[in-house]
């Protein structure tokens, strides 16, 4: 992992790799940037020859009605008034919902709840999701922002629920600010949120001032950050709350859009600054947590910059250095 002087030295952790075909399924409006396309990329990406060490499993797809840990009882039933017989149906300007969208999204929170069973049990070190649609931006009321259900916020729930853990940590490098996370945690002590994202940018919360009970900890980065910028917030901000927090458990939402040729954002990062804030993670999990850390894919929509993301991030799981990325 990455030392005060900023070298790193090889670890070989146990990381999984959770996916599923469904994630294909759900369908958006041509031109749209969160496509199917994007798990591709993703996928061939973690099919080089430096990921042959990953743990591969297919996800299990659960019923969604586990979506009600975090979501209103009237949830599902706004997606489901939503998806269409056929084609594509809209729920706002941005978030739409196709026939096979439930697949996938049950397919994802399966991903995510199999990646926490297997890090919690002691089977892997740590795990990435490949999943869509992302899930960060959708409320306890409202789907919205691309998403449809907060992933990451449901398996908090349930490694407290099932697992017994009692402080979750969430930490979210996607370059939008995760308002329906902080939405649904902001008066809940047990679970930090902490956030770097683009501000002004959508969806327009994610303020210094917005600090719930003491557990939400946002780091907005004006236009054109980069790397240096982003490690002086980190180190700053972000990463001493999260030790301090001593969580049993990491969960990161792990958007690639501040990368810099993301058309969504103007932030300069490059795939190094992905893995720089992973091993920093992974430091703090490796002192607080037995290396337990699940990360689910968020944002990212350029092609090529969601890959060497990701490459990026999975590489530093499993290495605990890009030496050999």
């Amino acid at each position: 992992m990455v030392d005060a002087a900023g070298t790193s030295t090889p670890i070989y952790m146990t990381t999984l790799l959770v996916s599923h075909p469904q994630g294909l399924n759900h369908q958006t409006p041509q031109g749209h940037p969160e496509r199917p396309e994007r798990l591709r990329a993703v996928e061939d990406a973690l099919s080089r020859p430096g990921f042959k060490k990953l743990v591969r499993r297919e996800a299990e797809s659960v019923d969604l009605a586990i979506a009600e840990l975090v979501h209103g009882k009237s949830y599902l039933s706004i997606l489901r008034d939503a998806r269409p017989m056929e084609g594509i149906g809209t729920i706002d300007a941005d978030t739409f919902i196709s026939q096979g969208s439930f697949d996938a999204a049950a397919s994802g929170v399966g991903a995510a709840l199999q990646a926490l069973d297997c890090v919690v049990m002691g089977e892997v070190d740590n795990a990435f999701c490949a999943i869509r649609p992302p899930g960060h931006h959708a409320e306890i009321e409202r789907p919205m922002g691309f998403c449809l259900v907060n992933t990451v916020a449901i398996a908090a729930r349930e490694a407290q629920r099932k697992h017994g853990a009692e402080r979750i940590a969430i930490v979210d490098f996607d370059v939008h600010h995760g308002n329906g996370t902080q939405d649904i945690f902001y008066n809940d002590p047990s679970v930090l949120y902490a956030s770097s994202h683009q501000m002004p940018l959508f969806p327009g919360t994610g303020a210094l001032s917005e600090v719930g009970v003491g557990n939400i900890f946002n780091a907005p980065l004006a236009p054109d950050t980069d790397g240096v910028a982003m490690r002086e917030v980190y180190n700053d901000r972000i990463l001493p709350a999260v030790e301090a927090f001593v969580p049993d458990i990491i969960l990161i939402s792990a958007g690639f859009d501040a990368e810099r040729r993301d058309p969504l954002a103007q932030l300069n990062w490059v795939a190094r600054d992905f893995a720089w804030i992973t091993g920093k993670l992974m430091d703090i999990a490796d002192r607080h947590c037995d290396n337990r850390i699940v990360s689910l894919l968020e944002g990212g929509y350029d092609l090529n910059g969601l890959a060497d993301g990701v490459s990026a991030h999975v590489t530093m799981l499993q290495n605990g250095t890009l030496a050999n990325s």
